[in-house]
Parts: structure tokens; C-alpha cells; sequence
């Protein structure tokens, strides 16, 4: 009678065991990828992940801001996954890019905007970077309304600051001293708020409650972004450790597919990496894809 309990009982834990390892086959454990940095980038990030999850509902991840510097600082330290950035990983002080692996995902194009009842809908390069260097202080001396220009800069460690003052500005050009911000969107409701405000935003942040600038005549759009007729644009970099996580890497492959980069990318007004017609260098040079 004892032998046959025993065996029961022994039956009982090896079917338990059993069970859990089928359990646990059938329902493995979170994978977590943290992605921090690029406000930017952050809209599109969001709705891939979101969309990423539908179909990986095992992989966890988290999408926030704070800036490409942040992105790229915390990315270095191991504390994320994956550092979002504007900028290359080589243009921030204390970043050793060689540490780091860039994965570029979309580009970005920026338009300069301003408030809407302004009236002023062009400028030529030469009174925005006069405009930003304070050389220019009010709307009448470029056809607008006798109105003092309020401008507002992106904060230090911005890459949408970096890749517009490295197009907008000259090497011996100072920015003007200005209110800084270190979001797309704090920079819109300020500037939908203030009459004479002028700033710059990325592409995905454009609504009708701000009034975007053509310079020189040409208009901010895709197409002009991928000939650099439009030449205020970055790339988005997803940067990660030299060996990321598998689930990592998955994440990463799948943004840059055909699928998303032709659906999503382009949904959230963004340009898709593979239409761009040229390339640029982190010093800013640009050339002609081959």
C-alpha cells in the first residue's frame, strides 16, 4: 500500500513538472527593450512598437524622450537598449561612437515654423541665419507685421538643433540668446501661442496650429528632403551596444523593412531611408547616393 502511494505521489510531481514545462513553453518569459533619446523620433518609435507588439506580444518595449544626448549617454552606460538619436554618435562630447552601434532607421526633415496669424510664409537662408544670430530682431525688416521676433532654440544636446545650425549657420555664426526648449512639442505650443515667435520642429510635429516656412521658395516636404532640395533634415539613428540583444536586434530589423518603411514611416511624416537620393556625412557634407 505504502509502494503504491509513493508511486502516486512520484506520478503526481512528474506530471505537475510536466505541465509547468508546457506552461512555460506555451508562455515564455518578457523580453524588454528600453529605446530613450530623440523627441524627434519618438512618435514613430511609439507607433512601431506599438505595431511591433501586435505581432511579438512576448517583447515589452518602452519608448521615451529626453534628448539624442541623453539617448546616447545612457545607451554608453548600459542603462537602455537602444539611444535614439538625431545626430551622429561622433558630433556629442563624451560619446565614444566607436563603442556604439549605429542602426539608421528614418530621416527627418525640420521645418522652421512660426505662428500662424503672422503672415510671413518665406525667408531666404540668409534671414533665417540672421534671424537666429539676432542680426534681425523684428518681422517688418523681412515683410511682416512691425512685430518684435521672439526666438526659441532647442536645448544643448538637441540633435534637431545640431542638424539645423549645422545647415543654417556658419562656423562663425553665434546663436542669438534665446529661450530654449528641449522638446518638439513644448517648441509648437509656444510658438501657437506666441505671436511672434519663430522656431523649428521636425516634419512629424507639423499641424495647422503652426505655420511652416519655405526658404528660398521651396516648400518642406518629402520630396525636396530626399534631392536635399530641402536641405534642413537628419538622420534618425537607433544606436545600441556593439552585441544588442536578440530581441533588440529583431526590433530594429523590423523598423527598417520595406513594410514599415513604406507604411508607417511615411504615415507619421517621416522620409523613408530607402527613397533618399543622397547621403550626409556627420560633418555635413552631402552627396549623391550610390
Amino acid at each position: 500500500m505504502r509502494r503504491i502511494l509513493l508511486g502516486i505521489i512520484l506520478a503526481a510531481l512528474i506530471g505537475g513538472l510536466g505541465a509547468g514545462w508546457v506552461a512555460a513553453k506555451h508562455h515564455p518569459a518578457q523580453e524588454k527593450v528600453t529605446i530613450v533619446g530623440s523627441t524627434a523620433l519618438q512618435p514613430l518609435a511609439e507607433a512601431v512598437a506599438a505595431r511591433y507588439r501586435q505581432g511579438q506580444p512576448t517583447t515589452n518595449i518602452t519608448v521615451q524622450g529626453g534628448g539624442s544626448g541623453t539617448g546616447l549617454s545612457q545607451v554608453q552606460a548600459g542603462a537602455v537598449n537602444i539611444g535614439s538619436a538625431d545626430i551622429f554618435a561622433s558630433q556629442q562630447d563624451g560619446i565614444n561612437a566607436h563603442k556604439l552601434r549605429d542602426h539608421i532607421v528614418a530621416v527627418s526633415g525640420i521645418a522652421p515654423i512660426v505662428n500662424p496669424k503672422l503672415g510671413v510664409k518665406n525667408l531666404t537662408m540668409t534671414q533665417l541665419r540672421q534671424i537666429f544670430t539676432g542680426q534681425i530682431t523684428n518681422w517688418r525688416q523681412v515683410g511682416g507685421p512691425d512685430l518684435p521676433i521672439t526666438v526659441i532654440n532647442r536645448a544643448n544636446g538637441s540633435g534637431t538643433r545640431v542638424a539645423f545650425e549645422q545647415t543654417v549657420l556658419t562656423k562663425s555664426d553665434h546663436a542669438v540668446q534665446a529661450q530654449e526648449q528641449d522638446s518638439n512639442g513644448t517648441v509648437k505650443e509656444i510658438v501657437t501661442n506666441t505671436p511672434g515667435a519663430i522656431s523649428y520642429i521636425s516634419f512629424a510635429y507639423l499641424n495647422k496650429t503652426v505655420q511652416p516656412l519655405k526658404i528660398n521658395g521651396v516648400a518642406p516636404t518629402a520630396s525636396n528632403v530626399t534631392t536635399n532640395r530641402w536641405p534642413l533634415w537628419s538622420y534618425e539613428h537607433l544606436y545600441t551596444q556593439r552585441q544588442p540583444s536578440w530581441a533588440t536586434q529583431q526590433f530594429i530589423k523590423y523598423m527598417q523593412s520595406g513594410k514599415v518603411q513604406n507604411g508607417l514611416v511615411k504615415e507619421a511624416n517621416y522620409v523613408s531611408i530607402h527613397e533618399m537620393k543622397v547621403t550626409k556625412s556627420a560633418t555635413g557634407q552631402v552627396s549623391e547616393r550610390k
